[in-house]
């Protein structure tokens, strides 16, 4: 409690603990987060954040649930971006080279100016799976963009507009629908449990106390 540190969370001087996340922050400063925000120590995406450092010029982006707070920091959060995300049906959708060019024309007003790979709170190359998409290399876009969290960062600070969660969630369901071999193994899981193969054991597991599901969870086997 002794190194604590001035930030100000809209427009509002405090002092917090400088060892807090932005979020624990706000929640130290008495805000109740009941929205634009799904965990405390993740990258859910519902938390983007604009900010800027006293002195410095430029405004910064991040999630709050993973940077933490600096001295004299302003900070605003955004409760949503709003994406445009086009109308379709993805049993209908045309799995060519030009299903971008008809429902996101403007990936290709594009300047390669790399403002959506710097602003990635994930470290992903944005601008990289664009280029994907405008090429008509479906697969290489889901590869690509398969770690986004849809928080929308990136098209805050996109001069031309582009919807970039939006377009690589579209190359990802494209290619687990049409392009990826099928997983087998998943379908038939599916159908025991639709068939009640599971009911039995999954009754059993809710039937348990609180503290041995915790234990179960925490000692259970995980695949490396």
């Amino acid at each position: 409690m002794n190194d604590m540190i001035t930030v100000y969370l809209f427009g509002k001087k405090y002092t917090v603990p400088s060892n807090l996340t932005i979020m624990g922050a706000m929640e130290y400063a008495g805000y109740q987060l009941v929205r634009g925000c799904g965990c405390r120590c993740g990258f859910c995406g519902a938390c983007a954040t604009i900010y800027r450092i006293k002195g410095d010029r430029e405004l910064k982006t991040c999630l709050a649930c993973q940077t933490q707070v600096r001295e004299n920091m302003y900070v605003a959060t955004l409760p949503f971006f709003p994406l445009v995300k086009e109308v379709y049906d993805i049993n209908e959708v045309p799995v060519n080279e030009q299903v971008m060019m008809e429902l996101y024309p403007e990936i290709y007003k594009c300047i390669g100016c790399a403002a959506c790979t710097k602003s990635c709170p994930q470290g992903l190359d944005t601008m990289q799976y664009i280029a994907y998409a405008q090429r008509g290399e479906l697969e290489k876009c889901a590869e690509e963009s398969f770690d986004c969290v849809m928080c929308g960062i990136c098209s805050s600070r996109c001069p031309a507009g582009i919807s970039h969660p939006q377009v690589g969630l579209l190359a990802r369901r494209i290619t687990g629908k049409y392009l990826a071999p099928e997983a087998r193994h998943l379908t038939n899981r599916v159908r025991e449990v639709e068939a009640g193969d599971f009911t039995e054991l999954i009754e059993a597991i809710m039937a348990k106390p609180l503290e041995e599901l915790k234990n179960l969870y925490n000692t259970r086997e995980i695949e490396k």
